[in-house]
């Protein structure tokens, strides 16, 4: 029992050091959307359309070279900014595969296996497109965020529609908050207006460098504590599964068409190994299951595993992320079934 203790520990320090750059990578990338990229010029390029959105969303991930680490900040801030939710949920369960990274990992892994590299890119596209549009059905995001997350969605929506009611010169007379614009929550009783801030405006020419460098640290300090509270639960529920379940038992039922999916299926969320090499923890089932078990694994990890299921708890109500499993879940495993008869 206390080898299994010292391996599980092993184990869950492993998965943090593996998660822990890309999460950062992802922060980064989220204060930079805050920080220098206009959202009014953001939104307004981004399609409306719930299909053409959804599978935006899901391209855009080649941008974002992040695992499912370090796509869920980015996602949350696409989600504050008022990005369609079509848009932001394509990206969430896109980014970890749709990336040259992971694509170049999943070529290395398999150079003998082109059709598992075209075949994981096009699944994901395919499924993170669908589920997508589905949830574009709602069209307020706000029943389907966090309490605190669905008050900023808030407090941005009142702004905007301030800004539309109100000219400029009357702004001064309101209270902060109330103000147009966004507003990074800093020191208390003291909210920091970010359009001041931001590195695309004109008007910050005149800020000294290394205020603006201090709240954009501020912004990432903010979200790595957040976020990274829930890195370290998912990674300790991942490490004990890991140990405590026998691999035998999904061994054993990797025998058949549907048992070997299902089986890669559940390993690729028990294990959450990182996209961007789980292609090589896939290549050691080669030789035991089949292609298309492979391709379960490889498409439905990055999506769904316990670890990033932890992150997505600070974007989502728990019942949306089943909904996310159970879609992202019978979507993999139809494309999986479907490329055993038919490749």
């Amino acid at each position: 029992m206390t080898v299994k203790i010292y391996s599980a520990f092993t184990l869950f320090l492993s998965l943090l050091v593996e998660a822990i750059p890309f999460l950062l990578l992802g922060v980064l990338l989220s204060s930079a959307l805050l920080f220098f990229i206009d959202e009014r010029q953001l939104i307004a390029k981004l399609p409306r359309n719930p299909i053409v959105g959804a599978f935006v969303g899901s391209c855009v991930g080649f941008l974002f070279p992040v695992c499912e680490c370090g796509n869920v900040p980015v996602a949350r801030r696409l989600l504050i900014q008022g990005v369609p939710t079509s848009v932001a949920i394509g990206f969430l369960l896109a980014a970890p595969t749709i990336n040259p990274i992971v694509v170049w990992s999943t070529w290395v892994a398999f150079p003998d296996r082109p059709e598992i590299v075209i075949c994981r890119v096009l699944a994901s596209l395919l499924i993170a497109t669908i589920i997508g549009c589905a949830f574009s059905l709602q069209k307020d995001p706000r029943p389907m965020l966090q309490p605190l997350l669905a008050k900023r969605v808030t407090l941005l929506m009142s702004r905007r529609l301030e800004t539309q009611l109100f000219s400029k010169k009357a702004s001064p007379s309101l209270p902060t908050l109330l103000q147009s614009g966004t507003f990074l929550l800093g020191e208390p009783g003291n909210p920091m207006r970010m359009d001041d801030l931001t590195f695309t405006d004109a008007k910050t020419v005149s800020k000294p460098k290394l205020e603006r460098l201090r709240f954009f640290l501020d912004n990432v300090v903010q979200e790595m504590r957040e976020l990274g509270a829930m890195l370290v639960f998912g990674s300790a529920i991942a490490a004990c599964s890991q140990v405590f379940i026998p691999r035998e038992v999904i061994l054993d039922l990797g025998r058949g068409v549907i048992s070997s999916i299902i089986a890669m299926m559940v390993l690729a969320a028990v294990v959450s190994i990182c996209s961007t090499v789980d292609s090589f923890f896939a290549l050691s089932f080669a030789s035991t299951f089949t292609t298309s078990s492979l391709l379960a694994f490889l498409v439905f990890g990055p999506m769904i595993d316990i670890k990033a299921i932890g992150l997505m708890l600070s974007i989502f109500q728990p019942r949306i992320i089943i909904y996310l499993f159970a879609l992202a879940a019978q979507l993999t495993f139809l494309l999986a079934l479907c490329h055993s008869y038919f490749f």
